[in-house]
């Protein structure tokens, strides 16, 4: 609902001729002619302001979650609170449960996936790799299928879940889409130097800092998940959150952002035809999932998450800029939490493990 702006402005209206009238003798006010019910005060509210006129102006409550835009006051929250972490209210047993599945997981994932001698993972790239000589075709290959299963997946996750259980579910999805991630990941390592150069700005002045701080900024958009992990291993029940605080006042879909960012700074690094088709896959994917993810909290969250859209933006900073977005004054709390600490734990040693990760991979062979 809109709100409703009635004005009376008298500065328009002919002044009227003052006429003889009667003097009536008061009458009495009868109790039977007043309201059985007072007006509700918060219902129109009066605004005078001095000025050569007299303007009357009644404002009606807004409906959920509108924006006076005369307002510098954030409205109360109809999502969830992202990356809030009570340590009190943790359960150490949970946090035992998810890093025993976690060793599980790994130890699985190397036994049928990475171990050439055991796993399938070779067998994969070597099918995929038939398609083309071309390591573009090839990479862009593994992306479309990952993308298409990790997508796909996600997509019937209400069919599902419905039919397996909400942990199951889990489960299968990313018993399925990580072994795909993982491939996908080892090629570009493994062939990421193999294209056609396009460019070397590598001993460009100030491009590795560039380079550097990118990636770095860009972890933070790429893992919101880290808000549950716990979910994320289905140690607790799996969850589709409507979050709205912390990055996402930034841009409602922080993933896809952070993967624009990655990729524009590798591909800026390595400069040649594989990082090109890399990223080209990657952004295609993420810019697939901003509509997808949106019809998807739409289709659970109804009102709800319409009221969280009129407030966010796809572009970074745009509802901030055009005033749908009012960042509380101590918007910076909302980042001094122990999920994004982890994740600038994650990505600096992501970043001194570099060359253990490219080691590793190369010794696969894919």
């Amino acid at each position: 609902m809109a709100t409703c702006l009635v004005v009376a402005n008298s500065l328009f209206r002919p002044p009227k001729p003052i006429l003889p009238h009667k003097h009536l003798p008061l009458q009495p006010i009868s109790s039977h002619s007043l309201p059985k019910s007072p007006l509700n005060s918060n219902f129109l509210k009066p605004h005078f302001s001095h000025s050569d006129s007299c303007r009357v102006r009644f404002i009606a409550p807004a409906s959920l979650g509108e924006t006076d835009a005369s307002s510098d006051e954030p409205l109360p929250l109809v999502g969830e609170d992202s990356a809030a972490f009570d340590l009190g209210t943790q359960n150490i047993v949970s946090w035992v449960y998810f890093t025993i599945i976690l060793g599980v997981v790994l130890f699985v994932l190397d036994v049928i996936w990475i171990d050439n001698s055991t796993g399938f993972g070779k067998a994969f790239i070597d099918a995929v790799s038939t398609l083309s000589d071309s390591h573009e075709i090839v990479m862009l290959a593994l992306i479309l299928i990952f993308a298409t299963v990790h997508s796909g997946l996600a997509s019937f996750r209400d069919m599902g879940e419905k039919h397996l259980g909400k942990r199951a579910y889990r489960v299968l999805f990313a018993g399925v889409s990580l072994p795909l991630a993982v491939s996908t990941v080892v090629y570009f390592i493994n062939h990421r130097y193999d294209g056609v150069q396009l460019w070397q700005l590598q001993n460009g002045p100030g491009v590795h800092q560039l380079v550097w701080l990118s990636n770095f900024i860009s972890f933070f958009f790429l893992y919101p998940s880290t808000f549950n992990l716990l979910e994320v291993a289905a140690v607790d029940q799996p969850k589709v959150h409507l979050w709205e605080t912390g990055i996402m006042r930034i841009t409602r879909h922080p993933q896809m952002v952070g993967q624009v960012i990655w990729c524009l700074a590798h591909t800026i690094w390595i400069g040649n035809s594989v990082a090109v088709a890399a990223s080209v896959g990657f952004i295609g994917h993420h810019l697939f999932g901003v509509w997808n993810g949106d019809r998807r909290l739409a289709i659970r969250h109804g009102e709800a998450f319409e009221v969280v859209k009129k407030r966010t933006s796809i572009i970074p900073f745009a509802a901030i800029l055009d005033g749908r977005q009012k960042l509380p004054k101590d918007y910076y709390k909302e980042f001094i939490r122990l999920p994004y600490l982890a994740i600038t734990a994650m990505t600096l040693g992501a970043y001194f493990l570099h060359p253990v990760m490219q080691a590793a991979s190369f010794r696969l062979h894919w």
